[in-house]
């Protein structure tokens, strides 16, 4: 076994997990303001956020990086890096996925959760701050780690259309030096399972520690 191989796939596991990290940070963000869209008074805007998450959640992931690489360039604006357009692409779908799964946690709350709240007398901010979301956290955990590790395992299309340097795409690269796919394809898919399988632990964890069953 070649040490500079496995020093290769190190630095593609390096530029999965940072691709990942970018994904989650910028499409939870993305995501959250789409779910508090999805479940506003406001028909415009709540109709609005329902076509955007059916036209991401409608298209290829794959063909969704291919319009981010390659669109500005098309209309006479600087390419986006590899990078850039993974991520932007990642985001893009993302938020439409994690929108839609906090806006269905954000409305599982029970209704006298809500009518409580509001006759409080306090702002819907405040409502949503200290009744709705630490309810609809503990149901939303166990989802959130699942598509945090699609989000993973989904970042090997980067490589595909924009070239990205991640995980699988050093291995494809190694594979193509030595033939020997199921050694290095196998390497590449423990540590896969490496930053995996932690996610998984940790949200049944926390699905005890929230008590999601018996809330």
């Amino acid at each position: 076994m070649n040490y500079a191989f496995i020093i290769s796939l190190l630095e593609g596991l390096f530029g999965t997990v940072i691709l990942s990290m970018l994904t989650f940070i910028f499409g939870g963000i993305l995501g959250f303001i789409i779910a508090l869209a999805r479940i506003s008074p406001v028909a415009v805007i709540s109709r609005g956020t329902s076509v955007y998450i059916e036209i991401l959640q409608g298209m290829p992931l794959l063909v969704l990086m291919g319009l981010c690489f390659y669109g500005p360039g098309i209309f006479g604006y600087d390419s986006l890096s590899p990078l850039q357009a993974a991520t932007f692409a990642l985001t893009l779908y993302s938020s439409a996925y994690l929108g839609e799964i906090w806006r269905g946690c954000l409305q599982s709350v029970a209704k006298p959760q809500w009518e409580a709240a509001e006759c409080l007398g306090i702002s819907r901010w405040h409502r949503m701050r200290h009744v709705i979301l630490p309810q609809a956290l503990r149901i939303a955990t166990p989802p959130t780690v699942g598509f945090m590790v699609q989000i993973i395992k989904n970042t090997s299309i980067a490589s595909l259309v924009v070239g990205y340097a991640e995980l699988s795409y050093n291995a494809k690269i190694i594979n193509n030096s030595t033939f020997q796919p199921f050694l290095y394809f196998g390497i590449a898919a423990l540590m896969y399972f490496a930053i995996c399988y932690p996610l998984s632990v940790q949200s049944r964890v926390l699905e005890r520690k929230l008590n999601v069953a018996n809330r």
